[in-house]
């Protein structure tokens, strides 16, 4: 199923782009395009992963530089059945997380410095879980694919522009208003392409990071945590590659706070009260599964914000020199 969603998305995209160069250069922009197309799939199946962590500037951390998030990550892959992921952190104040990569064996899971500082080490593990969760249900190849051809196809937007300048050589059929709907469609390209990933993928995950982790509620209570602050304090590489947005666990642009048509996650508000409901199921028949990572295991709810017991040597709040150490 995961292979044919691909293959769909990929056919999507390059007819997305052949129509684009149609309506820029006639035939020969249609066929321009469709070269630039077949060589960005290829392109994107082999490389977005890196594009899109050098995009965060992502620095790869292991056991020595990062060895409590390293062992977490260890500990919940081997939870999940997966092989150990590429662990990365990257310095932004918004708390965030992404996954990315072709299949689980060449995966990689990033997590932001203001995630680490900012929420308890349960709720950091759900977090975590819930990426390894998109990398268990390869997800992460969709994403970072439509990431680079949305930001690829957006360019064609501006290359409208440059050749609605040049009347004499220009091959457009449909003329002025060609080159405009060229221009009108490549802003929306992005969600567009970003609409074509059900957002019923973020549910998937969620249950199934709840899962990992072996309590939905620590998943809840970082939900609740990331999306009070995702829309106050500002991750300019995202504004900068907004295709990537779809590919955290909560959308790092500004103003997306509804479920709408061009929403590129659920409702935070739906997807605690789902992670609420499975775990008052757990709790009426059977478990979930566990998690500890060498920590007594705890509620996300009865974590302290402050003090000795703040897995993370902190209050949740208070920002910490290393949090990755």
């Amino acid at each position: 199923m995961n292979v044919m969603r691909t293959a769909m998305l990929l056919a999507f995209m390059t007819a997305l782009f052949m129509g684009i160069g149609f309506l820029i250069g006639g035939k020969g922009g249609m066929m321009i395009a469709l070269v630039i197309a077949a060589g960005m799939n290829l392109f994107s199946y082999w490389n977005s992963d890196k594009m899109v962590l050098r995009a965060y500037h992502a620095q790869e951390v292991d056991e020595r530089t990062a060895p409590e998030f390293y062992r977490m990550i260890r500990d919940l892959s081997a939870n999940a059945g997966l092989p150990m992921p590429k662990v990365y952190i990257y310095d932004n104040p918004q708390p965030n997380a992404f996954a990315t990569g072709r299949n689980p064996e060449n995966a990689a899971v990033a997590a932001s410095t203001g995630l680490l500082q900012r929420l308890t080490h349960e709720e950091v593990a759900g977090v975590m879980a819930h990426e390894l969760a998109h990398v268990q249900n390869r997800d992460t190849l969709i994403m970072t694919i439509t990431a680079t051809l949305a930001g690829a196809i957006s360019m064609l937007g501006n290359f409208a522009f440059l050749f609605s300048g040049n009347r004499e050589n220009n091959n457009n059929p449909f003329g002025f208003i060609g080159v405009l709907v060229a221009m009108i469609v490549a802003p929306f390209a992005a969600m567009l392409v970003q609409m074509a990933i059900s957002r019923t993928r973020e549910y998937s995950a969620d249950r199934r990071g709840a899962e990992i982790c072996g309590n939905p509620m620590w998943l809840a209570s970082a939900l609740a945590k990331i999306a009070g602050s995702a829309h106050s304090i500002p991750n300019y590489e995202a504004e900068r590659n907004p295709a990537t947005a779809h590919m955290f666990i909560i959308n790092p642009l500004s103003g997306e706070r509804m479920d709408n048509l061009f929403s590129t996650h659920p409702n935070t508000e739906n997807r605690i009260a789902a992670l609420q409901q499975m775990a008052s199921e757990s709790r009426g028949g059977g478990s979930t599964g566990s998690f500890s990572a060498g920590r007594p295991q705890r509620t996300a709810r009865s974590v302290p914000n402050s003090g000795a017991n703040n897995p993370w040597g902190r209050g949740s709040d208070e920002p910490r020199k290393g949090p990755w150490s």
